[in-house]
């Protein structure tokens, strides 16, 4: 059973994602908080597999929420009424594992969920290609990323494929590998970066400047 917590200050919004959730018999919800404060005190009574997270609340925002959970297994949605904003690249930038729109088909969304909690990244790549070519001009110079010395010269070179928006098996084709190393080192380079999900991992890559020679 995957466990929801459903995070946003509009009662109506948790409604009905509360009823698109409860219908389906894999998951439920396991509970509601309409701020950042009210979210972790919530997580710390009933732990939960999946949170669905509005970015823009007042108080605590969703973007401290996701700062404060850091090394939490929870795993986060962002649902948003914008598609890429700034909002939304930070938000992944800090271990959200994707996003998906209020206006979202049903479908879409409990898709989402079942995705994120069997540990998916839910951004296609067409959409992280966007997110980059969107968000990387923000860096003129390449930012220090705290861990980036430990990855191996492999481990970085798969990094920089990844921030292009392949897929393992789109990077293993280009680097004549398997799949499964692809897997691998991707795996390592997110440990050793402390990214909580591949848009982490893809959000750090490009603040660290990694690129595909």
């Amino acid at each position: 059973m995957i466990r929801v917590l459903l995070v946003d200050d509009h009662q109506l919004v948790r409604m009905g994602l509360r009823v698109l959730v409860d219908r389906e018999d894999d998951m439920r919800v396991v509970g509601e908080a309409d701020n950042g404060q009210q979210a972790l005190a919530q997580l710390s009574r009933s732990p939960a597999d999946v949170l669905l997270l509005d970015i823009r609340m007042p108080g605590m925002d969703g973007l401290e929420v996701l700062r404060r959970l850091a090394g939490d297994p929870v795993r986060v949605i962002v649902v948003t009424t914008f598609e890429i904003d700034r909002y939304v690249f930070e938000a992944l930038g800090a271990g959200a594992s994707g996003f998906v729109l209020k206006d979202s088909a049903p479908t879409d969304l409990v898709r989402a969920i079942r995705v994120v909690a069997a540990g998916e990244a839910l951004l296609s790549p067409s959409v992280t290609r966007l997110m980059v070519s969107t968000f990387a001009r923000r860096w003129s110079a390449p930012t220090a990323i705290e861990g980036l010395d430990t990855l191996t010269e492999r481990e970085r070179e798969i990094a920089a494929w990844v921030a292009t928006g392949r897929s393992n098996r789109e990077i293993a084709d280009a680097l004549v590998l398997s799949p499964a190393t692809v897997r691998t080192h991707v795996a390592r380079a997110m440990g050793k970066l402390n990214a909580r999900s591949r848009a982490q991992l893809v959000v750090l890559a490009v603040r660290a400047g990694l690129t595909v020679q």
